[in-house]
């Protein structure tokens, strides 16, 4: 993962783009959880990384996740949270594939 492939998709360190992939992010993601955005969700997670310049220290490599890295801890949780498996458009799942 690079930073541009997270500012290109519209997190960046001046909030999220209106009309791009974080934008619609966002949206779906408030809607399912009620009309706000969780921490530790995938927008905050990516517009954390986007504000910060962050992604090549998360551990969302372009070969997987690295072990011992943010990203192995957030899958594990996300894991153990879902009886063993990393739920499609979870948080994992949509910021490894940025």
């Amino acid at each position: 993962m690079s930073d541009r492939n997270v500012h290109n998709a519209g997190f960046t360190p001046s909030g999220i783009t209106g009309g791009s992939l974080a934008s619609s992010l966002m949206s779906q993601e408030a809607r399912a959880s009620g009309g706000g955005v969780p921490s530790g969700g995938p927008t905050s997670t990516l517009q954390e990384m986007g504000a910060r310049g962050t992604t090549h220290s998360s551990g969302y490599t372009s070969s997987g996740i690295s072990g011992g890295s943010r990203a192995s801890d957030t899958m594990s949780k996300e894991a153990t949270a879902h009886g063993g498996g990393v739920p499609r458009g979870g948080t994992t799942s949509t910021v490894q594939s940025i």
